[in-house]
């Protein structure tokens, strides 16, 4: 792992802060997607993102090879962030296996584990990758992939204007994916800590069981919410996300 400040990134430090919220990235993401929160998370929270091999600050960093080299890379990483002070731990999509591949990781051997895991967007990881979960797909063009990350708000305009930018992103994108796709569930029966699961109401990723799947793995408490939109929910659900965790505020909506 190269300098620890380009993997475990504070974009903007804040020293009087109580809490972090650790944010893993989901497919084909970095660390931009989270920085929107920083002005909507409350004052005693500093926000946290774990920057994966091949982006961002480590972009000369070769891409992880697999599943398990990420997760990882992603556990030493969520270590060292867990020494600043105590943490809620949060992955949206492929981010929610990542993050609870971590906090298990972190039990086994005796880790400072998160106040709370949040995990968005996400199908219970002990149902095992199913071709529900593989979208996007290896096969997909790079325009498909390109429509995917525009109409899902993850990439700017400059990104979508520029062709070197758009390489990239797809270069990223496709790196991702092919991680994703050796997913394998290990047999984890779940974390002890408490898990919140949020899922949108019109996100055809997500099974109907998916809830109650995820309940099965929660050791401690659980909570289930579901939010307006699909797989990254309405824009403005996006924009105040941190708002309906619970570990870090009250819950502005009702869970199912």
């Amino acid at each position: 792992m190269q300098n620890i400040d380009n993997v475990v990134v504070r974009a903007r430090p804040n020293p009087q802060a109580t809490r972090s919220l650790v944010c893993l990235s989901f497919c084909g993401g970095g660390s931009g997607g989270y920085l929107q929160w920083l002005d909507v998370l409350p004052p005693q929270v500093e926000l946290v993102t774990i920057c994966y091999p091949g982006r961002d600050g480590r972009f000369l960093d070769d891409y992880a090879e697999d599943w398990d080299a990420l997760a990882e890379d992603a556990a030493v990483a969520v270590a060292v962030a867990a020494e600043l002070r105590p943490y809620v731990l949060f992955g949206h999509s492929m981010g929610g296996w990542m993050a609870f591949d971590v906090a298990s990781r972190l039990e086994r051997r005796g880790g400072r584990l998160p106040e709370a895991l949040v995990v968005s967007s996400a199908n219970a990881p002990s149902r095992g990758l199913t071709p529900r979960d593989m979208f996007p797909a290896q096969q997909d063009t790079d325009e498909q992939l390109l429509d995917w990350m525009g109409g899902n708000g993850l990439m700017p305009s400059y990104v979508l204007e520029d062709p070197e930018l758009r390489e990239m992103a797809v270069e990223l994108m496709r790196a991702d994916i092919r991680v994703r796709d050796t997913f394998h569930y290990s047999g984890e029966a779940g974390v002890n800590v408490p898990l919140q699961v949020l899922t949108g109401d019109r996100d055809e990723v997500i099974e109907s069981t998916s809830a109650e799947q995820w309940r099965a793995l929660a050791r401690s408490s659980y909570q289930h919410l579901e939010l307006p939109g699909g797989h990254f929910y309405t824009p403005e659900i996006w924009q105040t996300l941190p708002s309906y965790l619970s570990a870090l505020t009250p819950v502005t909506t009702g869970a199912p």
